[in-house]
């Protein structure tokens, strides 16, 4: 009894100390949660109502799901959904290719100044959006670098009509997005193969090995887990792409067209000219983003599907 009656008071001390603990943690998180509602929940929530309604400035009708139903015969959403296609086909997997070769040449430790080579290829991931755009846009002009360069050493004869012709902006582009992006994405698989032994490849070296087959066999398999990463994350980031097009158009938010022909209207740019450029419409405009979501969810969804059942 004695017993008893002594842990009877511990235990009491415990409870009111946990609600008091409880009650401090949901004053310290009760602002955060605040914050999240009004920035993230709400937003997501009145675009999808939004979505739903047909807008003409300040005046709004509810039509339904006649926004998704008018993208079917909407050429200029048609157009944008093909180019941003093209480009996620083209340039993903171009650049991703791209960056595990480098990071599996700087991994090696026999190479010198791997430091110097990492810092100046991941560089220009933290230049500004608009300053390379800008910067590719001259180099890439008729009369920029890249054509005096090219007829200098006689590769090509007259100069290449790169944010001219609607194939060759397309080829720009994708050249300047991997350049920006490549580094960004071997940081990440440098990291994973500092976390791979090299006793691996040193008995694959044993078992006649050569560094090709070292490369599919051991290190991809290896770094399938971040691959996979890297690839929803560009595929996200694709889909959502706005600033190098707007900047690499002959006249930005201007131009009559993005691109020689729309070549380079995507659907981000698209959902920008139809919330603020042409006769406001938000409700539409929020009817295409929420493809974009659409499209997101089921590529990540292939993507880890793909990646499972390799595994």
């Amino acid at each position: 009894m004695v017993g008893n009656e002594a842990q009877t008071p511990l235990k009491s001390k415990n409870v009111s100390y946990e609600r008091i603990l409880n009650r401090y943690g949901w004053g310290f998180t009760f602002f955060a949660l605040i914050l999240l509602i009004t920035f993230l929940f709400y937003p997501i929530i009145y675009s999808l109502y939004l979505s739903t309604m047909s807008s003409r400035g300040i005046v709004q009708k509810f039509v339904g799901l006649n926004n998704y139903l008018r993208l079917f015969n909407d050429q200029m959403f048609l157009i944008a959904l093909k180019n941003t296609f093209t480009i996620l086909i083209i340039q993903v997997p171009i650049m991703l290719f791209l960056a595990l070769v480098l990071a599996n040449i700087l991994n090696d430790k026999s190479i010198k100044f791997r430091s110097f080579f990492r810092t100046g290829i991941f560089l220009p991931a933290v230049t500004s959006l608009v300053a390379y755009a800008v910067l590719f846009k001259m180099m890439f002009s008729l009369d920029g670098f890249i054509n005096t360069s090219l007829i200098n050493l006689h590769i090509i004869k007259e100069p290449i009509p790169w944010l001219l012709d609607p194939f060759w902006a397309k080829v720009t582009l994708i050249i300047a997005m991997t350049w920006r992006w490549t580094g960004y994405n071997m940081v990440f698989y440098l990291s994973g193969l500092q976390n791979i032994p090299y006793e691996i490849y040193e008995s694959a070296e044993i078992d006649g090995a050569n560094k090709i087959q070292q490369f599919f066999y051991i290190t991809i398999p290896m770094l399938k887990p971040i691959i996979v990463f890297t690839t929803i994350m560009s595929t996200i980031g694709t889909l959502q792409l706005f600033d190098e097009p707007m900047n690499l158009s002959s006249g930005g938010v201007t131009a009559s067209s993005i691109g020689p022909g729309n070549s380079l209207l995507t659907l981000s740019v698209y959902i920008y000219n139809l919330a603020f450029k042409y006769m406001p419409n938000f409700g539409y405009a929020a009817a295409v983003s929420y493809i974009i979501v659409f499209f997101a969810a089921i590529l990540t969804v292939i993507q880890f599907k793909v990646a499972g059942e390799r595994s």
